[in-house]
């Protein structure tokens, strides 16, 4: 255990809160989500969500951590920390050691890093949206939780993972959580197909308040997120914290203006999607940008990101509520744009990007780590719902979508 004299007690109590910050951005993604869909949609899709911090947090204690942080290997983790075995007691995790060496205890660390397993495979559930059936969720984000996320947890973020010590950059999980879900969001709607009369009949959100309800939610929960990934109470936290409110403003904005010019109009779902957008975007630059760089990065994130907006149109896949074009376009944007901006006088322990006198290295180390997060979540979530597809069945059948998941999947309904 570590000793008193070994904790830093500001780290420790700004880890806690940021555990608590992260925590409620699933309920604020459920709203967020719960909005856009419709009001026959609603319950299951706030269901979804809140199922996660369920499971998921089960899963990450019993063996998604061990799986993530523990033994030093490159490639996966090992099962020394399986049931939480020690970790009340052990004083630092491997690879952990000078620089890198942390100052808050093993749980809390283990707690702050459990919020983001339980958010990223709720991030998918926007792009399965309507047609999904529980029970195939359940088994789907089960399994993804045990290999899919800890696998590319031990790869970026443990000191020991390949994608770490090549020298990738990603502070609070652009690759691992946004376009590791964005791409696994890709992979099953690919099996389970579109909603029906998608892209024929308009599905406009049913409950706009709650959408934006839930932007603010996210905003407030992402501080937590992005500067709780300093693990310090320092000026590497705060530098974070107005990262990621910057980005997202500026995101807002970007996306509004493109709206604006495309369709003649801007509006409350751009506002919001824009904002969360930008979020994710600045999420891998969050400890390495300082400056205006975060304007800069949330303006591209929001702009492009509505460019995005388009693809599931022009290829024909049924992205319901925009998955692909924030959180997979929007991460792999934040990726390649720190390689641009990072600068090594607001963290040290980074690299200098190509505006800051920084060579191609760290971009092309950024592109390999996207290449290998896209490729291996695609792959192994593809075969996942075609396994679950080929055995229980993926979608609900035609009668029990057109009454909606309220009903068909847990028998209620939010409005009476």
């Amino acid at each position: 255990m570590l000793f008193a004299a070994d904790i830093d007690t500001g780290a420790t109590a700004w880890v806690l809160i940021s555990i608590a910050l992260v925590a409620f951005m699933t309920p604020g993604l459920a709203f967020f989500y719960g909005g856009m869909v419709r009001a026959k949609n609603v319950l299951g899709m706030l269901m979804q969500n809140i199922f996660a911090m369920g499971l998921i947090s089960i899963l990450w204690a019993t063996v998604g951590f061990s799986l993530a942080f523990g033994g030093d290997g490159k490639y996966f983790g090992n099962f020394d920390y399986l049931f939480m075995k020690d970790l009340s007691t052990i004083s630092t995790l491997p690879g952990y050691t000078g620089d890198f060496a942390l100052v808050i205890p093993i749980l809390a660390f283990f707690a702050f890093q459990m919020m983001f397993a339980v958010i990223t495979p709720a991030l998918i559930t926007g792009a399965t949206a309507d047609r999904l059936k529980f029970s195939a969720y359940a088994i789907i984000i089960g399994v993804w939780a045990v290999v899919v996320y800890p696998t590319i947890a031990h790869w970026v973020f443990s000191p020991n993972g390949w994608l770490f010590q090549l020298g990738a950059l990603d502070f609070a999980g652009g690759a691992v959580i946004h376009v590791n879900a964005g791409v696994a969001a890709l992979a099953i709607v690919l099996v389970l197909g579109n909603r029906k009369g998608w892209p024929r009949e308009a599905m406009p959100p049913h409950n706009l308040p709650l959408t934006v309800l839930g932007t603010g939610i996210l905003w407030f929960g992402w501080f937590g997120f992005n500067a709780g990934s300093a693990l310090a109470a320092n000026g590497l936290a705060a530098q974070a914290l107005v990262n990621t409110h910057l980005g997202a403003a500026s995101a807002m904005c970007g996306w509004l203006l493109v709206e604006k010019l495309k369709a003649g109009h801007a509006t409350t779902l751009g506002a919001a999607s824009g904002a969360v957008a930008g979020l994710v975007a600045i999420t891998p630059c969050a400890g390495f940008v300082g400056g205006m760089s975060p304007i800069y990065i949330g303006f591209i994130a929001g702009a492009v990101c509505y460019l995005a907006l388009t693809l599931k149109t022009k290829f024909g896949f049924d992205d319901s509520l925009d998955v692909i074009a924030v959180h997979l376009v929007g991460g792999i944007l934040g990726a390649i744009l720190l390689a641009f901006f990072a600068d090594t006088k607001v963290n040290s322990l980074g690299f200098n990007g190509i505006f800051y006198g920084g060579g191609a290295e760290l971009l092309m180390d950024q592109l390999v780590a996207l290449g290998a997060t896209i490729a291996f979540s695609f792959i192994v979530t593809w075969v996942l719902a075609k396994v679950v597809d080929k055995t229980i069945g993926l979608r609900v059948s035609t009668e029990d979508e057109l009454v909606g998941l309220d009903q068909s999947q847990h028998s209620e309904s939010a409005y009476q």
